[in-house]
């Protein structure tokens, strides 16, 4: 088997992604691509990420895999149920998303949507059909030889964390919070996005702990979310040699 590259939360950062492109190696057929999810939301061009990792999933030569992500899990929520609790805090960065598939300027800090931008964001009206299928058909999770790759981690049940194929509610991974898996968990390599690395602790990390907003590498997870689309890198870790790439 090749080599996985894995890649953390992209949330609208299309210049990271490009940038974070050009220092990876050249790809052979036997390696695989896999998108840890959060590819909207925050940054500017969240339409043209999609369009993008798309494509890539289409027609990259090598295996490409596109995890879901808690920000895609809840604009499908949005779509289905209405859920107006997600659109308008301003660090969930929505209107950011809005308006970078209806134009206009990024928001202002603070800035609430107009009026008719919440009427289109409440019914997710903005997105194209495409798009909204695409998120409904990624997967919650992945496994290959090298690691088991999910967007926030792993869910534990009577004093133990669960594989994947275990989780009869295989949303919480998309969604959990547990430093107690950070901390705890114990098994096959687990690689993950979703919570700021500057957040877990750090000396547990063997990668760089003299920088919290980089890669975190505790003895079995290793956590990507670096800040894409709010001010920090886009990273991607390549295993099984732990080589890391960053967009900075």
């Amino acid at each position: 088997m090749g080599r996985t590259f894995a890649i953390g939360d992209l949330h609208g950062d299309l210049d990271a992604f490009h940038r974070l492109a050009e220092r990876l190696p050249p790809l052979a057929e036997d390696d695989t691509i896999v998108f840890l999810g959060d590819y909207i939301d925050r940054g500017p061009r969240s339409r043209e990420v999609v369009e993008l990792v798309r494509r890539l999933d289409r027609d990259e030569r090598c295996e490409v895999v596109c995890l879901r992500g808690n920000h895609e899990d809840a604009w499908l929520r949005v779509i289905d149920e209405g859920w107006p609790e997600f659109l308008l805090p301003g660090p969930n960065g929505c209107l950011a998303m809005y308006r970078s598939y209806e134009g206009g300027p990024m928001p202002r800090p603070g800035e609430y949507p107009r009026p008719d931008e919440l009427d289109r964001m409440e019914r997710g009206a903005f997105l194209p059909e495409a798009h909204v299928a695409w998120m409904r058909s990624l997967p919650y999770w992945y496994e290959d030889e090298h690691a088991i790759y999910v967007h926030a981690g792993l869910v534990e049940r009577g004093g133990r964390f669960l594989h994947p194929s275990e989780a009869d509610t295989p949303i919480a991974m998309l969604w959990t919070r547990s430093r107690r898996f950070f901390r705890e968990y114990a098994g096959k390599r687990v690689v993950v996005g979703h919570t700021a690395t500057e957040l877990l602790p750090q000396e547990l990390s063997t990668h760089t702990p003299e920088d919290p907003t980089d890669l975190w590498a505790g003895p079995c997870v290793v956590a990507l979310d670096t800040g894409a689309g709010k001010g920090g890198f886009l990273t991607c870790v390549e295993l099984p040699a732990m080589n890391v790439y960053e967009s900075r």
